[in-house]
């Protein structure tokens, strides 16, 4: 089969569309003949060098896939030959195969093209894995995710919604903000202009940018407040007012999704069908698609998610 390698650490230029073997189900595995898969920011730092592969794992990019199922390992059921699913993967989506534990597999939903639905797993599983499983996020409360145009935040804003939250997001651009706001955002801030915590206070803000927007972030927040950070954009290191942090008695999560274990991926995968996947197949939410690119143009798919103009998800397409 063919899978995008990243030959060395760099720009996009080091991704080749190359010859791999095939991978098996293991135990409890399925073997998914890939229709597409979709980019996530955590590809961009695998392929600069900046997040390690956990150990076993596929060293090709792509935490999530649609497709097809083509072979079943020992102990799988539930699952036949020949459905139709997307997955939460901890690598290897750029392929033409991918081996998948059977409790990281979601059913396409209701009236979602296949080859889109690989736009669903990795966001969906981490915005409710954050702002649910994690941050608590209620009805009423006031909600920022920063970064609302992008995969997770077009995700964010609709759950969070669905939720019965206060949505604020950060954007780029009146685009942006237009299309955020028709997604159900209630306060749209443009960050090269405007200052968030003047919009403030939060009771739940998700980050995707890290550095030193952690300062800001807790002056932001709401007494009781929860912040949780699952991005670093912007670098690996920040000043934070200890103070503020104690008196406000509120928290700061760092979280990633692809480094847990099959049984805490499989309990999030679980809620995010009982809970998110009716949503989905009702309309309340949808899944917002830039483009779609074939796999084997996947280092033109990062030239286009780094220079950031995207709005949701950029979808490659196995042909």
């Amino acid at each position: 089969m063919k899978a995008v390698s990243i030959k060395e650490p760099g720009g996009p230029e080091v991704l080749e569309w190359t010859d791999v073997e095939e991978p098996t189900p293991g135990a409890g595995e399925v073997v998914v003949d890939v229709a597409a898969s979709a980019l996530n920011r955590a590809d961009v730092m695998q392929r600069w060098g900046l997040y390690p592969v956990p150990p076993g794992t596929s060293p090709y990019p792509g935490l999530e896939v649609s497709g097809r199922i083509s072979a079943l390992g020992d102990g799988v059921t539930g699952w036949q030959v020949g459905d139709e699913v997307c997955a939460l993967l901890t690598g290897g989506g750029y392929a033409q195969k991918v081996a998948v534990p059977a409790g990281q597999l979601l059913p396409v939903p209701e009236g979602i093209d296949l080859v889109d639905a690989a736009g669903l797993p990795e966001a969906v599983a981490t915005v409710w894995s954050n702002i649910v499983m994690t941050a608590g996020l209620k009805k009423g409360e006031t909600f920022l995710i920063h970064g609302g145009a992008g995969g997770v935040g077009t995700m964010a804003i609709q759950i969070a919604k669905a939720l019965g939250a206060r949505v604020v997001t950060t954007v780029g651009s009146p685009e942006k903000a237009e299309r955020a706001r028709e997604l159900g955002a209630d306060v749209t801030i443009d960050h090269r202009t405007e200052d968030f915590v003047a919009h403030g206070p939060y009771d739940v803000i998700l980050d995707v940018v890290g550095g030193s927007y952690l300062e800001r972030n807790v002056r932001s927040l709401a007494p009781d407040g929860r912040l949780v950070v699952i991005g670093l954009q912007d670098g690996l290191e920040a000043n934070l007012n200890l103070a503020e942090l104690v008196f406000k008695r509120a928290s700061v999560h760092g979280t990633t999704l692809r480094t847990r274990s099959r049984e805490q991926k499989a309990a999030i995968v679980a809620e995010v069908r009982d809970q998110v996947w009716p949503l989905i197949e009702s309309g309340a939410v949808q899944l917002v698609v830039d483009r779609r690119l074939p796999m084997s143009q996947a280092a033109e798919a990062h030239r286009l998610m780094e220079e950031g103009g995207h709005i949701g998800k950029i979808i490659l397409v196995n042909e």
